[in-house]
């Protein structure tokens, strides 16, 4: 007897006794590969990966799309690949719940992904059919032309809770009826109509999480319009092919993340819709309680010709991904009308990209920041906590935006400074510790990288 055969008669079946519930859970763990092959020990529950209730295949997953340089078989094609996983899915005979497929798919592969998605309908519920409860499709192919995109005609998933799309074009059937269970919808990178994109917003009333980011219509630019009864959490992303966006009705919305396309120096008319647009948007979510803004939304901000007159009566929490050394003073006046327009703001986050600074830009910031600003609500009542994540160090710009809030912050309790690729600085430390402070209960924490300062002023 070879020590492989003694190994196997001494082996113990100790799975085959669990309850079936924790053997399939064991095998959704387990790699396709190591789910189905047959061994001593499997031979009395390797038919039980067919009950498998979520299945996630992709390029990522079972080493598909690698180079064979790297040590790995060389990949399959596409069309091969979405065969194998259309005779994967077939041979299932329990509900599949959960479906993500990720691959570098192109537009000649759309019938085949199709009958995939339709085998999915019939697969997806036990009975009734249709019980997937979250799908995710991604085609990593960045942002192609239309035309280069997989088309997917998105079957109407009646249990669908979760859906996420990345890389592709979508239409939806004649009378689609929405998905009434859907809370999370997350669109990445996808071409679709105007129509069919408010035909698959609005009617899912139950929506609580919605993401859009470079989404584009292959004809006209979009025009969203969102009114849904349970939206929290809504991501945004403004281009040059969103014509208008707007929340019309979304009386629990909670939490707004802005972000705009960077464009092309000189183009003012560009520069202006987009301004407007983003306008619009902020306008229409003023009731949230935590708002994150990146750079070139505070940008557009600046320059926009319209007046901004509006307020954020509730908001708690701000975020801004903001480099600090381009700011001209038309966006520090934005940024004073922020902190004028939240009288409860309550916590400060500011990222700051880059810190390439001039001398101009030093006497700028001085002069903007290093003095008394009045009728601020926020600073005189509210605000406690406030941290600058600082991914390229800046001495200056930490001192400077550090003085501004413990010269204005009257109930300022933490100034929180992060930089994990530094250390610390001994003419920073005295430079802020000769700071005019306004709240003697401040307290300064600088983060580095092999240790933490604490400055404390009473």
């Amino acid at each position: 007897m070879n020590p492989s055969q003694a190994m196997e008669e001494e082996a113990v079946d100790r799975i085959s006794s669990l309850p079936k519930e924790i053997r399939i859970s064991i095998l959704c763990r387990l790699e396709i590969k190591d789910s189905v092959r047959t061994s001593a020990l499997a031979k009395s529950w390797r038919h039980l990966w067919t009950l498998l209730p979520r299945l996630r295949l992709g390029c990522y997953l079972d080493r598909l799309g690698y180079p064979p340089s790297r040590g790995f078989p060389p990949p399959l094609a596409p069309s091969l690949w979405i065969k194998r996983v259309h005779h994967l899915v077939s041979s299932l005979r329990g509900p599949l719940l959960d479906f993500e497929l990720s691959h570098y798919f192109r537009v000649g592969q759309s019938p085949l992904l199709q009958s995939v998605l339709d085998l999915l309908l019939q697969k997806g519920g036990g009975g009734g059919g249709g019980g997937v409860h979250s799908f995710t499709f991604s085609s990593h192919h960045g942002f192609p032309k239309y035309h280069d995109c997989v088309l997917l005609h998105l079957p109407s998933f009646p249990s669908l809770k979760q859906l996420t799309l990345y890389g592709c074009r979508i239409l939806l059937p004649p009378g689609f009826p929405g998905f009434p269970h859907l809370t999370t919808l997350k669109l990445q990178n996808v071409f679709i109509f105007n129509d069919d994109l408010n035909l698959l917003i609005n009617p899912s009333y139950n929506l609580t999480t919605l993401v859009m980011l470079d989404c584009a219509s292959p004809k006209n630019p979009l025009s969203v319009n969102i009114s849904l009864p349970l939206l929290t959490h809504l991501e945004f992303q403004i281009n040059k092919y969103i014509k208008k966006v707007s929340v019309n009705s979304a009386p629990c919305l909670e939490e707004a993340r802005i972000s705009v396309e960077e464009i092309e120096v000189g183009d003012d008319s560009r520069l202006q819709k987009l301004a407007r647009v983003t306008l619009g948007l902020l306008t229409s979510v003023a009731m949230v309680t935590s708002l994150c803004l990146d750079n070139s939304a505070f940008k557009y901000l600046s320059v926009c010709t319209l007046p901004i007159s509006f307020t954020f009566p509730r908001l708690r929490r701000l975020k801004l991904l903001l480099s600090i050394a381009f700011m001209d003073k038309r966006m520090c006046d934005v940024f004073l009308w922020l902190l004028r327009s939240m009288p409860f703001l309550e916590e400060l986050e500011w990222e700051s990209l880059h810190s390439t600074w001039t001398e101009s830009d030093a006497v700028l910031m001085r002069e903007l920041f290093l003095k008394r600003q009045d009728g601020l609500s926020c600073l005189d009542q509210t605000l406690k906590r406030v941290t600058m994540n600082m991914i390229i160090w800046d001495v200056m710009t930490s001192t400077t935006v550090v003085k501004f809030f413990l010269l204005n912050a009257n109930v300022l309790e933490l100034m929180k400074i992060v930089n994990w690729s530094s250390e610390v600085e001994a003419s920073m430390i005295e430079e802020l510790q000769k700071a005019k402070v306004t709240c003697s209960n401040a307290k300064v924490v600088i983060c580095f990288r092999k240790e933490d300062v604490t400055i404390n002023f009473k």
